[in-house]
């Protein structure tokens, strides 16, 4: 989906991409998604979490700060989050980013001006984010990631992201390959001049437990970040009782079992349950 809006004499294109936890590319959304920010180069990038779930959503945020700097941190449902006990250090969160975070409530409208300029001020070069977050490199794999890299720098210099590239070339990512091979990445490269860094690829494949390495490092700086930036006061023992509730019925498995077993209970209650109210209304009125 697609919008418009125009702020200060300045229109401006929304892209509203698939919803996903992830950009690591292992679903048709998350393809798409990766690839309209690497490859489109939006002027902003905007990451929008909920407040009271930031670990669920951070890992998404890693991997943006990974393919751009354009990036912007909305933190949406701070209302629920004061509620609930959740007290988000703005400030603290954009310093150790390096990048704008802004704090919303969109059912209250709360934040919105805010964050329109900073889309404004990002977009318009004003606010330069200076991401201070690293690649995210096993480290059983950083010096074979290093040596690709190089190679990259070899073959253009100036090619944003080569860490990454690297390491979704060691994924036999088909995508990045392609678009590689395609000079879509590079006018400087193609399929011939890559044929040394697939020797390389083939000298050194990924080892067995390298997505469970990767998903380790991601889990944690995420909860370095939010450790030093996000506090909890005494509701937050009620929140938590009222998350893990809704993490057992939205399961992708308990999910089903509990919403039949409820099917089936007001089932019985509407042909058989009902009938024993009504025959104890009955033998007391009569």
């Amino acid at each position: 989906a697609e919008g418009y809006f125009s702020y200060q004499n300045n229109n401006f294109k929304i892209i509203d991409l698939p919803g996903t936890y992830s950009l690591l590319s292992h679903s048709d959304d998350e393809e798409v998604a990766r690839d309209f920010i690497l490859f489109q180069k939006p002027n902003v990038t905007l990451i929008v979490i909920d407040a009271g779930r930031m670990q669920r959503h951070f890992s998404l945020l890693l991997q943006v700060l990974d393919i751009t700097n354009n990036v912007i941190l909305c933190v949406n449902l701070m209302d629920e989050a004061h509620r609930h006990g959740i007290d988000v250090d703005i400030r603290t969160l954009s310093r150790d980013l390096g990048i704008p975070v802004v704090a919303t409530s969109a059912r209250s409208q709360e934040g919105i001006s805010e964050l329109l300029s900073t889309i404004n001020q990002v977009a318009t070069k004003k606010i330069l984010p200076n991401k201070k977050i690293t690649a995210n490199v096993p480290d059983n794999i950083k010096v074979i990631v290093e040596k690709i890299s190089t190679e990259l720098s070899i073959l253009d210099k100036n090619l944003p992201n080569k860490n990454w590239i690297a390491l979704r070339l060691l994924e036999n990512d088909q995508s990045i390959i392609r678009n590689l091979e395609n000079g879509n990445l590079s006018s400087h490269i193609n399929a011939e001049k890559l044929q040394n860094i697939y020797k390389i690829i083939k000298q050194n494949p990924l080892p067995q437990n390298y997505q469970d390495e990767l998903a380790e490092i991601i889990y944690t700086k995420s909860a370095k970040i939010i450790h030093s930036s996000v506090s909890f006061n005494g509701n937050y023992r009620a929140f938590r009782i009222e998350r893990a509730i809704d993490n057992i019925v939205t399961h992708k498995v308990w999910g089903f079992g509990i919403m039949l077993f409820l099917l089936a209970s007001i089932l019985w209650l509407s042909i058989i349950g009902a009938n024993y109210p009504s025959e104890i209304l009955y033998h007391l009125l009569l």
